[in-house]
């Protein structure tokens, strides 16, 4: 369904284009009852200005645009959940170069600012009237993304909320990943091993990967989960709370890259030897993991492949918005770096 334009306000509210757009300036020359009629319009049909236009009308040009022999501007948005996240360097990687083989620019938005300001990046995004949305990592409820969703092709992308009607999701296969990092620790000879533990949805198919595998190999009774919240600083905290108590873990399997970090910090202040006395495995495969003296072992969830993916499914989106919404799941793998070995001379029970 096409968006509503000036011409369909102009056409409820029983008056002309230009005293729509006068209305919409912000005009003191146009009478209480043909403005409460335009607004009125502008509510009912969900109009919104298109920005591009109004600023090539105001002689002002869009950063780097490309502009098609019509004049319109073939752009996607992208809102990120945290920009400072290092997962979406890839993910961002693999979406842009597939929507820029397509001829289509980006403009990113961080949710995190979006939150902080109480600003509404999603209506920018449909006030611009982009050919698409890409919401990347787990964004919170939003009635602003649910709307946009029902007027613009949109997909989800390494996350698996929000559910939206018509809404592809693309992210990483990650109960199968949790049990990847599991069955390794185990593999090695670790018995009491803890998950630190991440949120929604995806956090809950982490820890069920990982409680999955520790009642398999029947360790039920020394799986520890402690909760996180995804950040270096959580998972320091979270470490510390682990290797304080009497039983503690000789491994722990950790939501993301990030906390791994601070996994790792906390370890080391509390003067244990990572691999020879704490075993560590992130999640992700970031540029972190890979930094010579951290070397974690992690999990790699495909970022690339799931951003590329998600931008073939916006493609196909724009071509058919009625087609039934996807599911697509990528092959998470393990990557053993130097995190990982097995438990050192302390006895295990």
């Amino acid at each position: 369904m096409r968006p509503p334009t000036i011409r369909d306000v102009a056409e409820r509210a029983g008056v002309s284009k230009s005293l729509v757009s006068l209305v919409l300036r912000g005009s003191d020359q146009v009478r209480p009852e043909k403005r409460r009629a335009v607004l009125a319009a502008v509510e009912e049909l969900g109009y919104r200005p298109n920005a591009a236009a109004r600023s090539l009308s105001e002689r002002r040009t869009l950063p780097h645009s490309r502009l098609r022999s019509s004049g319109e501007t073939r752009m996607v948005g992208v809102l990120l959940n945290d920009m400072r996240n290092p997962w979406f360097v890839e993910l961002l990687d693999g979406l842009n170069s597939r929507l820029h083989d397509s001829g289509l620019d980006t403009l990113l938005a961080d949710g995190r600012l979006n939150r902080r300001l109480g600003e509404d990046l999603t209506r920018t995004f449909t006030d611009l009237r982009v050919d698409g949305l890409i919401a990347v990592g787990t964004l919170p409820p939003s009635e602003a993304l649910h709307r946009a969703a029902a007027r613009i092709p949109t997909v989800v992308a390494g996350a698996r909320e929000p559910e939206l009607p018509a809404v592809d999701i693309v992210a990483g296969d990650d109960e199968l990943g949790a049990r990847l990092a599991t069955e390794h620790l185990i593999a090695l000879g670790h018995r009491r091993v803890a998950h630190i533990s991440g949120q929604g949805v995806v956090g809950a198919l982490r820890r069920r990967g990982f409680e999955t595998v520790m009642r398999e190999h029947g360790l039920a009774d020394t799986a520890v989960v402690e909760q996180g919240d995804l950040t270096e600083e959580g998972g320091y905290r979270a470490t510390v709370r682990l290797l304080s108590t009497r039983e503690r873990p000789t491994a722990v399997f950790v939501f993301n890259d990030i906390a791994c970090v601070g996994a790792l910090s906390a370890a080391e202040e509390l003067g244990l030897r990572v691999p020879r006395d704490l075993s560590l495995v992130g999640y992700d495969n970031t540029y972190l993991s890979r930094l010579r003296h951290l070397w974690l072992t992690t999990v790699d969830n495909g970022s690339h492949d799931i951003g590329r993916r998600a931008a073939q499914c916006l493609l196909d989106r724009i071509t058919d918005p009625t087609r039934p919404a996807e599911l697509l799941l990528t092959a998470p793998s393990l990557e053993v770096r130097g995190t990982t070995g097995t438990p050192g001379s302390r006895t295990e029970t």
